[in-house]
């Protein structure tokens, strides 16, 4: 291999880590908001259900905007927002809606983030008032009308 074709390679390399890094940065806010918001609806119904963590983390996985990141980076942002409310359910909740509060100015990013805590709230078979009524909460926190979610 010649040293140009040695440096095109670097070249190459190089760019691909930086577009990877910089969809990270991108999309870091919208997978907070999604984890946080599914955080949210999980607790809601005084449980955290494993099916209700299954479903968020498949959808992290298949979203094309989401996938770059790490499993873990993302099951440890989830402990990190679980952890609040295990401390104070009420900090918790305030923490939660703080980090999906980042969406107000994005409505599509926000609307997805709902329908992706829809899903998680229907995840565990018993999509129930207490986990309805935070998602209306959180449409309410982002501008968004509850009716265009089923709610």
């Amino acid at each position: 291999m010649s040293f140009l074709d040695t440096l095109k390679q670097k070249a190459s390399e190089a760019r691909t880590m930086l577009t990877t890094e910089i969809a990270k940065f991108k999309n870091k806010e919208f997978m907070e908001a999604c984890v946080a918001g599914c955080a949210l609806v999980a607790a809601a119904d005084g449980s955290i259900d494993s099916a209700e963590k299954q479903k968020m983390m498949k959808f992290i996985q298949q979203s094309d905007e989401l996938k770059v990141f790490d499993t873990k980076d993302v099951i440890d942002y989830f402990n990190k927002i679980a952890n609040n409310f295990e401390f104070d359910h009420e900090i918790g909740k305030a923490e939660a809606l703080k980090v999906i509060g980042k969406l107000r100015s994005k409505p599509d990013a926000a609307r997805l983030m709902v329908r992706v805590c829809c899903a998680i709230g229907m995840a565990d078979g018993d999509f129930d008032e207490n986990e309805k009524n935070m998602i209306r909460e959180i449409c309410r926190d982002l501008g968004l009308p509850t009716d265009d979610f089923g709610l």
